[in-house]
């Protein structure tokens, strides 16, 4: 009779999910040509996205080229860290959901139309009045926008955010208080949805984890929870100049 044990072989590593760090594979995929980058640091420009990016955020030396990117003393937000390094403080932090497209039914909005440059001011009006999230003077250059009008006048908006090869995020989500419960939002998540699908990405989105209303909403048309994020809003070491 043998006696010989047999071990079983070491459970495989899990590779991590493109989506664990989006705006790292957005920043050094689809919108590289946007992104400004020192080794394992990346953001975008400024005025594009006040995100920041490290390649792993366990890596010391990953936060040492942050600090070369954004300077001494700068404060930039950093999602998939729960602490810093030395040097590092933390100005505040949050926490949110991602979502990701199981079953949702996309389809295009006769009544929406396409938005570029010349509608900026409009849209960071709406973005002021509804706070949807960050929205800068050229986060347009992300990706296709969607807005819907009301007399002229610019009463609801959706588009698209960070692009990790093969999804791409809805965001910046808004709707008008006085045009508020006739569905326009779900409208343009269905229609950006549909322009996401058409190029064969998935779509995918984020929420403040207190948000239960718009959780519940993506929820209903055919989102489903992904994973629970944390994003900190970080100073780099030194003083600024």
């Amino acid at each position: 009779m043998s006696t010989s044990v047999h071990h079983a072989p070491p459970p495989r590593a899990v590779p991590p999910h493109i989506l664990d760090n989006a705006a790292w594979a957005a920043l050094t995929g689809p919108h590289a040509h946007l992104a400004e980058r020192v080794g394992r640091a990346a953001r975008y420009p400024t005025d594009v996205s006040p995100f920041s990016a490290l390649e792993d955020p366990a890596d010391p030396r990953a936060w040492d080229d942050l600090a070369a990117l954004v300077g001494p003393g700068a404060v930039t937000p950093v999602s998939g860290a729960r602490t810093v390094p030395d040097g590092w403080s933390v100005e505040r932090g949050g926490d949110g959901v991602q979502l990701v497209d199981i079953a949702l039914y996309a389809e295009p909005a006769p009544e929406a139309e396409p938005l570029g440059p010349a509608d900026v001011p409009e849209i960071l009006e709406l973005i002021a009045l509804t706070q949807p999230g960050p929205f800068l003077p050229r986060t347009i250059e992300l990706g296709g926008y969607l807005g819907i009008r009301d007399r002229g006048r610019l009463i609801a908006l959706a588009g698209e955010r960070l692009h990790p090869p093969g999804w791409t995020e809805i965001s910046a989500v808004c709707t008008h208080p006085d045009h508020r419960g006739r569905g326009l939002a779900t409208r343009l998540v269905r229609a950006v949805a549909a322009g996401i699908r058409e190029r064969g990405d998935t779509p995918f989105l984020h929420a403040a984890a207190d948000n239960t209303q718009a959780i519940r909403l993506y929820e209903s048309i055919g989102f489903t929870l992904r994973r629970r994020t944390r994003f900190l809003l970080v100073r780099a070491p030194g003083e600024r100049g």
